[in-house]
C-alpha cells in the first residue's frame, strides 16, 4: 500500500550548541511517516511554539526535564490536526496540542506520555493562542503569578520580558486583579506596545539605561512582587526596590542562556534577608493538573476581549534554526511562533 503521507521533514538536534545555537548545530532530516497502528494518531503540524526554554533543553546536564539526545527530533511544543487515527481518543480532525517536537507529522500512541496530545476548542481562541496564553505561556504566568507569586490587589508588580510571551500575560493578569503594573522591556517600540495595547501602568526601556533610576520612578512604593524572565543585571537592579515580604518569581533567565562564561548571580541577594523576601522557582509542568482551571478563566477574559494574545508568527518550517534565534536577539513582540503548514 502507498503510503499516504508526504515525508516527514524534521530537524534534529546534530550537537551542543556553545553560546548561540549555529546551522551545525542543526541536522535537516526526512522519514516516512508510518501508517498508525492500534492506538496510534498522526497529526499534521500546523504551528511550532518556539520558547527561551529550548535553548536549556539542549545542554547536557541535570535539570527539571532530561536534555534532548543528540540525533533526536528537537523538543517543542506544537499544534496540530489529526489526519489519521486508530484511536478513540482522537478523530480525524481534531485539533490537538502537546510535545510534537520539530518536525512536520507527529505519529505514535495518542496516550504518549511525552507527547501528551491534548484535544484543543478552536472557538475558544484561535490556533496560536492555543500556544500562546492558552498554553504553556498563559499557563506558566497565571499560576507563577497567582501561586507562587501570590499577587493581591495593590501590589506593585514588576514583570521583565514584559513585551514577550509569558511576560504580557503577566502583567495583564495582575491588572485584573488590581495590581499596579511595571513592565521592563528592550526599546521605545516594546514598551509602547506593553503600555498602549496591554494596559500596563509602566514599561522602562532598559536598553536606555538608568534602570535604577527608573525603578524608583515607576515603583515609588517599592516592589511586592517581581516576575523575572531575564535574570541578570536586571534581577539585580529590582532585588535592591523590593518591599519586607515582597515575592521573586523565577521563571527564567534568558540574559543568561547563551553565555559562556559562569551564570551571573544575583549580587543584591542579601536584600532577601533584610525584606525577609522569598525568591522562589517556578516550572509550568508542575501544575499540569490544573491547566483546565486557568483556561477556562484566561478563555472567559479573551472572548471578553478584556485581555490580548499576541504572536509573532514566522511563517515557513526551514526557517526554525533563524527563527529561534529571535528570541535572544530581542526581535519578537509577543509570543514566537512558527507557521508550519496551513490549517
Amino acid at each position: 500500500m502507498t503510503n499516504a503521507f508526504p515525508p516527514n521533514q524534521q530537524f534534529l538536534l546534530a550537537a551542543r550548541p556553545v553560546g548561540l545555537p549555529q546551522p551545525h548545530d542543526w541536522q535537516f532530516h526526512e522519514v516516512a511517516v508510518p501508517e498508525p497502528g492500534d492506538g496510534e494518531v498522526v497529526v499534521k503540524v500546523l504551528y511550532l511554539s518556539l520558547d527561551p526554554a529550548m535553548r536549556g533543553w539542549m545542554n547536557e546536564g541535570k535539570s527539571y526535564i532530561r536534555p534532548v539526545a543528540i540525533g533526536e527530533v528537537m523538543r517543542a511544543g506544537g499544534l496540530g490536526v489529526v489526519v489519521a487515527s486508530r484511536s478513540p481518543r482522537f478523530a480525524v480532525g481534531d485539533h490537538v496540542a502537546g510535545g510534537t517536537g520539530v518536525q512536520r507529522y507527529w505519529s505514535g500512541p495518542a496516550d504518549d506520555k511525552g507527547a501528551n496530545l491534548v484535544k484543543i476548542d478552536p472557538r475558544v481562541g484561535n490556533l496560536t493562542a492555543w500556544l500562546n496564553l492558552l498554553g504553556m505561556p498563559g499557563m506558566t504566568a497565571y499560576f507563577g503569578l497567582r501561586d507562587v507569586g501570590q499577587a493581591r490587589a495593590g501590589d506593585t508588580v514588576v514583570v521583565s520580558g514584559a513585551a514577550g510571551a509569558v511576560g504580557m500575560t503577566v502583567g495583564q493578569v495582575a491588572r485584573r486583579m488590581g495590581c499596579r503594573v511595571v513592565g521592563i522591556a528592550g526599546g521605545a517600540d516594546k514598551c509602547r506596545f506593553v503600555v498602549e495595547q496591554l494596559g500596563f501602568d509602566a514599561c522602562i526601556d532598559y536598553k536606555a539605561g538608568g534602570l535604577h533610576a527608573a525603578l524608583k520612578q515607576h515603583c515609588p512604593q517599592g516592589v511586592d512582587v517581581y516576575f523575572d524572565n531575564v535574570g541578570g543585571d536586571i534581577l539585580d537592579a529590582v532585588l535592591t526596590r523590593i518591599n519586607l515580604k515582597a515575592r521573586i518569581v523565577i521563571c527564567g533567565a534568558i540574559s543568561q542562556y547563551n553565555v559562556t562564561a559562569p551564570v551571573k548571580g544575583p549580587s543584591n541577594y542579601l536584600a532577601l534577608l533584610v525584606n525577609r523576601a522569598r525568591m522562589e522557582g517556578m516550572v509550568v509542568f508542575d501544575y499540569a493538573a490544573r491547566y483546565p482551571e486557568a483556561v477556562a478563566e484566561l478563555g472567559t477574559w479573551l472572548a471578553a476581549g478584556e485581555i490580548a494574545s499576541h504572536e509573532h508568527v514566522v511563517d515557513g518550517f526551514e526557517q526554525f534554526p533563524q527563527a529561534l534565534l529571535m528570541l535572544f536577539e530581542g526581535r519578537n513582540l509577543g509570543k514566537l511562533v512558527l507557521k508550519v503548514a496551513d490549517a
